[in-house]
């Protein structure tokens, strides 16, 4: 485990049933899991007790052993972006699968990135991501209080109305970042985004929303916690859009039960026709799915598993033929429900909504 030079010098100076006692407690040392690991051992090898002329030759030989003997573990960690709009970055990290996800709070939450073994599973068309003037095309955008296209951008409910553009307001907001953690099983963060004066301006209630982002192996979960904080009933909706790199589509597979959908392009129900990649647009939600589970494979054998809580019951499949994506996105509701009702969850006063999706992606090769 250690270079022949780096164990001679350490006999010499420092008792071997010391060493090792040390070396033990270095590596069950939760604080090395994250943050700048090697860091924190440089700190402490610092204080141990070496002769000088041998202290940074055997004390980088030791930091490099210790590195090399750690087990591969999550991480976070928070960087800098190259432009204001998309501010400061949160990095959840997993060796073990060379996993990675990043996320820019300040740009509605959106999960800018997910790479699994190395390999970047998400489109970004990063021109839309960095003009605050524009809808993100890309990544995995929540879809909060309304998926969806309202009728003409207006919704009215129950003696109230407002205007909302096409999938809400929570995709275009800036969220708060609590710290991120890690632990030896995964790294995660939370953002929160409460009801505000813009908010209040499209949807009058009252209410405090929470993201927390997990990332564990190959494994991105995301949990969405909607608390209502007004005196009366909330309704809503809600969605995510991932979208998913197909520089291949000819070959990619989505299986289903559904029989009847929605054609968002034609504007009307038809017997479901299976996924025609080749059409300049397809927009199909999907009615009569059946389950809170899709399987997307592409081309190349990946295999992308996403998984949602029970009321994720419409699965909507869009895609370009000009563009590199396949988007499978699980909605709670169909879009125009803030009008409709179809679908459309209410929340008492004070009470709570809990709800998940789960991105899982296997490599061609695992």
């Amino acid at each position: 485990m250690f270079d022949d030079a780096a164990v001679e010098q350490w006999h010499r100076h420092v008792p071997i049933a010391e060493l090792g006692l040390r070396l033990v407690q270095l590596r069950e040392d939760h604080a090395l899991n994250a943050r700048q690991p090697i860091a924190h051992v440089r700190d402490v090898v610092a204080g141990w007790p070496l002769r000088a002329r041998h202290t940074p030759s055997v004390r980088e030989l030791v930091l490099r052993s210790i590195a090399n003997m750690l087990p591969a573990m999550p991480s976070t960690r928070c960087e800098a972006s190259e432009s204001a709009a998309l501010g400061e970055l949160v990095m959840l990290e997993d060796e073990r699968d060379r996993s990675r996800v990043l996320i820019a709070p300040a740009r509605g939450a959106i999960v800018t990135s997910f790479e699994v073994g190395g390999r970047e599973l998400l489109f970004m068309d990063e021109s839309t991501l960095r003009d605050p003037s524009k809808n993100v095309r890309g990544g995995i955008p929540v879809l909060f209080p309304s998926p969806g296209k309202l009728e003409n951008d207006h919704w009215q409910r129950e003696g109230q109305n407002g205007a909302m553009k096409q999938h809400g307001f929570a995709r275009t907001l800036p969220w708060r970042a609590a710290p991120a953690v890690a632990t030896p099983h995964d790294a995660r963060v939370r953002l929160s985004l409460e009801s505000n004066e813009v908010t209040r301006a499209q949807f009058p209630w009252e209410f405090a929303a929470e993201l927390e982002f997990t990332l564990e192996r190959a494994r991105l979960h995301i949990a969405f916690e909607l608390r209502n904080r007004d005196e009366r009933a909330l309704p809503f909706a809600l969605g995510f859009h991932p979208y998913f790199r197909a520089a291949e589509k000819a070959g990619a597979r989505i299986a289903t039960r559904a029989t009847t959908a929605f054609d968002n392009v034609q504007k009307r129900v038809v017997p479901f026709p299976g996924f025609d990649w080749s059409a300049p647009e397809l927009d199909l939600h999907l009615l009569d799915h059946g389950a809170s589970q899709a399987v997307l494979a592409l081309a190349d054998g990946t295999q992308i598993t996403l998984r949602a809580s029970p009321e994720f019951a419409l699965w909507v499949v869009w895609a370009l033929a000009d563009r590199p994506f396949i988007c499978l996105e699980p909605w709670t509701a169909p879009g125009n429900a803030l009008n409709t009702g179809e679908r459309l969850m209410t929340l008492d006063d004070g009470a709570v909504y809990r709800g998940f999706i789960e991105i899982d992606a296997r490599e061609a090769s695992a």
